[in-house]
């Protein structure tokens, strides 16, 4: 599945003829310098569009999972982690076009379909789109709900000696409020959080790395002469080597920003951008923020400030506020705890969205009620119980949602990379 979702993205930039390297100063002025003019009436702004994806994908892969891709896979999965995301930008970027081009009205006049309307035009098959949505379901009820109010519960507890069942609770109280006002109560949300949040943690990352600016040179030799093997290692330990830090990070890039997935189209889809090709790029920015930004200043903040080494025996948890601690002194682990919770508070918002539609198109608008009671509960049981089991569910959901999603995108792959071309100067 590794290298489907490596494979996907090289293909698109290889089609594309690297249009993510080759157009940035066009990107950003099809995104963010047209805000102004992308506000509407017919479905949420772009920005909103691209706050809700970011809402459900930075979460707990933010910040621990960079902090566990380092203890797995060394250094250099930190290369792996971003070039998995350069490419996955291409993937994401088609999976928007995709869901723009083949997105319809339902009966409350909202835009929906995204990735499970491409599924369906792609295999010219109902059925295979609705299988989609039940994957879909599971890894919402799964990696997007239950392992994130996990930790919402267990940083709580450990820091601030809250009950895990009273964390349960508050967590679904406050997520019903938000949810039950439907796609344009989350959007308003995520982009008011989303970018202050993510801007006071860049800026403390930042922080971090510039009072440590002498050991940001080395590092990033480390990671680079980890990722293929060039240090000196002993017989088998290389290959070995050098094998755990490319599935580690590519593993960890794509749990990061889920490129590949078909799961950020949904939200995508409900943007009131008029152009396809706009809209993809505003896939290429969610990827770039998500794990080339964030995830590469995490772990550069971790490395240069010492917190992991690789004779470390912290935990993740421990190894963010050790990092942290530089700049924000005692106050570090609140810090943490509350940023882990709010990312992932975010993420279990973004991601019943996902499920929400996921349920309408695959049994019809009077099933989301259900749904949501359903997605409630299942933020109390994630908060109460040990998760092993969800992990893996999680991972074999995600896979599965992977396979129809980016057969679609070859099957559709003309239909993906037209409207690119037609912006090119």
């Amino acid at each position: 599945m590794l290298a489907a979702f490596m494979g996907t993205g090289f293909y698109f930039t290889l089609k594309t003829r690297f249009f993510q390297f080759r157009h940035p100063v066009m990107i950003f002025r099809s995104t963010f310098g047209r805000l102004k003019q992308s506000r509407g009436k017919d479905g949420i702004s772009p920005l909103a569009a691209l706050s809700s994806a970011l809402a459900a994908c930075m979460g707990t892969g933010n910040i621990i999972g960079v902090a566990a891709a380092l203890n797995a896979g060394g250094p250099g999965a930190v290369f792996w982690m971003v070039v998995s995301a350069l490419l996955g930008e291409m993937t994401c970027c088609a999976e928007n076009i995709l869901g723009m081009e083949y997105r319809t009205k339902n009966s409350q006049n909202e835009w929906m379909g995204g990735s499970m309307a491409y599924i369906e035009k792609a295999f010219s098959s109902r059925k295979t789109a609705c299988i989609f949505s039940v994957f879909c379901i599971g890894a919402s009820l799964g990696m997007g709900n239950m392992t994130q109010s996990n930790a919402v519960s267990g940083v709580l507890c450990s820091s601030k000696n809250v009950s895990p069942l009273a964390a349960g609770i508050a967590l679904a109280a406050i997520s019903g409020m938000i949810i039950i006002g439907g796609i344009k109560r989350i959007a308003s949300f995520t982009e008011k959080l989303i970018p202050a949040v993510s801007f006071v943690f860049i800026t403390v990352l930042a922080a971090i790395i510039i009072k440590n600016h002498t050991a940001v040179f080395p590092c990033l030799k480390e990671i680079f002469f980890s990722a293929f093997g060039l240090k000196p290692m002993l017989g088998g330990s290389v290959g070995y080597g050098i094998s755990k830090a490319i599935r580690t990070g590519i593993a960890r890039g794509v749990f990061s920003n889920e490129a590949g997935l078909g799961s950020s189209p949904i939200v995508h889809s409900a943007s009131n951008e008029k152009s396809s090709a706009v809209q993809g790029m505003w896939g290429i920015v969610e990827v770039f923020i998500d794990t080339v930004l964030m995830c590469t200043l995490t772990a550069l903040a971790l490395m240069t400030s010492g917190a992991w080494t690789a004779e470390s025996s912290l935990t993740e948890i421990e190894m963010n506020t050790a990092a942290f601690s530089g700049i924000l002194g005692r106050y570090a682990s609140g810090f943490i705890a509350g940023s882990l919770c709010i990312y992932a508070f975010a993420t279990i918002i973004g991601w019943e969205y996902y499920g929400e539609k996921a349920v309408e198109y695959a049994f019809g608008g009077k099933a989301v009620t259900a749904y949501r009671g359903v997605y409630m509960c299942c933020i109390v049981i994630g908060a109460v119980t040990k998760l092993e089991t969800v992990w893996a569910l999680s991972d074999i959901f995600n896979g599965l949602m992977a396979v129809p999603n980016l057969a679609a995108l070859i099957i559709l792959r003309k239909k993906a990379v037209q409207p690119l071309k037609a912006v090119l100067p």
